[in-house]
């Protein structure tokens, strides 16, 4: 039984080159460790029609092996590397005419990045490889580890492409003026028993293959493409060779067509890839479905209520440390053993009447705030995405002057402060000796000033508290008619807190102070099974709805409803989105009203393949590309071929020159033939007459 998705295309009629100038030969302490395999690259190189490659390893150029691979391949190799500077990743690529030169200047790299976390700086790149201008830089742009900040900005002049990691930060590099071209490589190792052969690539449009001609097309965005004859709206998402479009993708066919196998294919292929399965959304037990539903919910919403809740965490961080009972035992203390000092006033002695007897200690200060005010200036300084509206304002060297003489202030308060402290000790150890040298009563110590703040800073939390109590809604989002809805309410038993925190301990004893947050927060504190950074969530009980267009919460079905969504729309996150069979589950109205908009308004930003049955969704969504899956029987043995074109084109063919008519196809799949399409039809009209 095959799989006949793609055959490689003969050079010679190529119209575009077609490179990939990110490949690893060798393994470094950046990658997992692999067995270069010759046989693999050239399998790669002959299958891909690949015009032109380079090898690029971490922080190493192996001069004999490169040697070995530019004379076995059939194909332009270039020299390159793949350095860590400033803890992104940037690819340099020399020519083979210099490579002499290229590979005394990449041992210095060597010699300088031995273990992870090394990295260059701009400047020890420029001073190792001279004048940059006479090979191809390309930073990682849109892809891990990324070049950012001061870096790229001083590599900016040398820059020829962008390096991204799919076909979707391809097309939106490729839209967007203010980004580098983009360029898609494979960065693959090329070793024994490759599981897949690379199927990212990029196309340019250049006559001879050398350096010049390539850094040329590069810097010009019209000369660079995702397919050879179809620009940027076909891509290769197979390594036979079948192509998608980076839009909206209509797989269709009968059952067991291999249609379900296709996708599975290319989500083992494309990483990041959301993959929503068949029936994997329908609801089985109500009680479990909904159970699940509302985590689910609750967890993407996570983010929502910590940044709520984000006041409250750093008040009990305060208030946590704050201990009211000991702190009125101080002061009856205090007082107590003040009016007993004074009455003996007439019976003090040599000790007693010292200087530093009854001394009070210096206030040792909190530079917590100053600490906080650097952290932000220096956040302001080192942002990048609103750096224009920064410096419309202030000025980048003012603000660096701010942060100097901040530091300095810093510097000089906890030298103060380490002073203070020093004293203090000295003062107590003093007292310490004249206190056991006298009989008077010694006034025991107290802070009044810190006293009196605590009492305001537990008053103050207990009105936040008591704020956050009141029942009101604090969220809502839409989403293609449906409304979720979080509102915080006080908790009303023991259960809901337990529930809550997620850990088996009773809470009967610490709700009967729920009243009072103060009390409420001691008796947390004194449970031993609660995480401290945990407790803000115990305080005021967030709850979440989903409401219909009607304003009423949903029902079993529409919450599979919006599940749906809410799943296609995460989408955005990741790199091509996958949906098998939508209409399984859900009704033809519901698809065609909320589905199919939704996919043709993610499809606008990124590649979406939907595999469908249904002429509500095959027919209506508006597709970019048509895909069909048909079984085959070539001799004795099974064929999973697949068809592809544009939904205008009369036929379809597969990568293997085969065709089928497009008509006829559709008139199968999505209306279960001419014949029962015709049927319906004159059956609709005579209900309507």
């Amino acid at each position: 039984m095959a799989h006949i998705d793609g055959t490689h295309q003969a050079k010679e009629h190529q119209l575009l080159k077609k490179i990939d100038l990110h490949i690893h030969t060798v393994p470094t302490i950046s990658d997992a460790n692999f067995t270069f395999s010759l046989e693999t690259f050239k399998k790669y190189v002959e299958e891909a029609s690949l015009d032109a490659v380079a090898v690029t390893n971490h922080d190493i150029f192996d001069a004999a092996q490169f040697r070995l691979i530019h004379d076995s391949l059939n194909t332009v190799v270039f020299p390159g590397i793949e350095i860590n500077v400033a803890n992104g990743h940037v690819l340099l690529i020399g020519n083979v005419s210099q490579l002499d030169d290229f590979e005394e200047k990449s041992k210095l790299v060597s010699q300088k990045i031995t273990k992870i976390g090394d990295s260059l700086t701009v400047e020890q790149l420029i001073e190792i490889y001279g004048e940059l201008d006479q090979y191809l830089v390309i930073p990682h742009y849109d892809k891990a580890p990324p070049i950012r900040g001061d870096a790229l900005d001083q590599l900016e002049p040398y820059i020829c492409a962008g390096e991204v990691d799919s076909a979707k930060k391809f097309i939106r590099s490729i839209k967007d003026n203010t980004k580098p071209t983009p360029v898609l490589f494979s960065d693959s190792r090329m070793m024994t028993d490759l599981p897949r052969l690379p199927t990212r690539q990029t196309f340019i449009d250049c006559g001879e293959i050398t350096l010049g001609a390539i850094k040329a097309c590069l810097r010009d965005k019209a000369k660079v493409s995702l397919s050879e004859a179809d620009g940027n709206n076909l891509w290769q998402v197979l390594e036979g060779g079948q192509k998608i479009s980076t839009g909206l993708n209509v797989l269709i066919g009968a059952r067991s067509s291999g249609k379900t196998h296709t996708l599975d294919e290319i989500s083992a292929t494309v990483e990041h890839t959301k993959y929503i399965k068949q029936f994997s959304l329908v609801q089985q037990s109500e009680a479990e479905y909904e159970r699940d539903f509302t985590s689910e919910v609750e967890r993407r919403r996570s983010v929502f209520v910590d940044d709520y809740l984000a006041g409250l965490k750093r008040v009990l961080d305060d208030i946590m440390n704050v201990d009211l009972d000991s702190r009125e035992r101080e002061l009856d203390q205090y007082i107590e053993t003040l009016l007993m000092s004074a009455e003996e006033t007439d019976r003090q002695d040599a000790f007693s009447k010292a200087a530093l007897f009854d001394e009070v200690k210096f206030s040792v200060g909190n530079n917590k705030t100053l600490t906080s005010l650097i952290e932000s200036v220096k956040q302001v300084i080192e942002n990048i995405e609103f750096r224009g509206i920064i410096e419309k304002h202030i000025k980048l060297v003012d603000l660096k002057q701010l942060i100097l003489e901040l530091i300095d202030l810093l510097r000089e308060r906890t030298l103060i402060n380490q002073k203070y402290k020093l004293v203090n000790d000295l003062v107590d150890e003093i007292k310490q000796g004249l206190r056991l040298r006298t009989s008077a009563t010694q006034i025991n110590e107290i802070d009044i000033y810190e006293y009196c703040l605590d009492k305001k800073r537990v008053d103050r939390f207990c009105e936040i508290v008591e704020s956050l109590k009141r029942e009101s809604v604090i969220f809502e989002e839409t989403l293609q008619g449906f409304k979720i809805e979080a509102s915080k309410a006080p908790y009303t038993g023991a259960g809901e807190i337990k529930s809550a925190s997620g850990v088996r301990t009773a809470f009967s004893s610490a709700f009967l102070e729920y009243s009072d947050p103060y009390r409420y927060l001691r008796c947390l504190l004194n449970n031993e099974s609660l995480a401290r950074s945990d407790l803000y969530k115990l305080f005021t009980k967030i709850s979440y709805r989903i409401l219909n267009e009607d304003g009423f919460e949903v029902s079993g079905g529409e919450r599979s409803e919006f599940r749906l969504l809410q799943e296609i729309s995460d989408a955005q996150n990741y790199d091509i989105l996958l949906i098998d069979e939508p209409e399984s589950s859900f009704d033809n109205l519901f698809l065609k009203s909320d589905v199919n908009k939704i996919l043709k308004s993610i499809s606008e930003t990124m590649p979406v393949i939907v595999v469908t049955h249904n002429s509500t969704v095959g027919a209506s969504v508006g597709a970019d590309y048509l895909l069909y899956a048909q079984k085959e029987i070539e001799g004795k043995q099974v064929v999973y071929r697949v068809y592809s074109g544009y939904p205008t084109d009369k036929t379809l063919s597969s990568v293997d020159g085969k065709t089928i008519k497009s008509h006829e196809i559709l008139m199968d799949s999505l209306e279960a033939g001419t014949a029962a399409y015709e049927a319906r039809r004159k059956g609709y009209e005579a209900i309507e007459d």
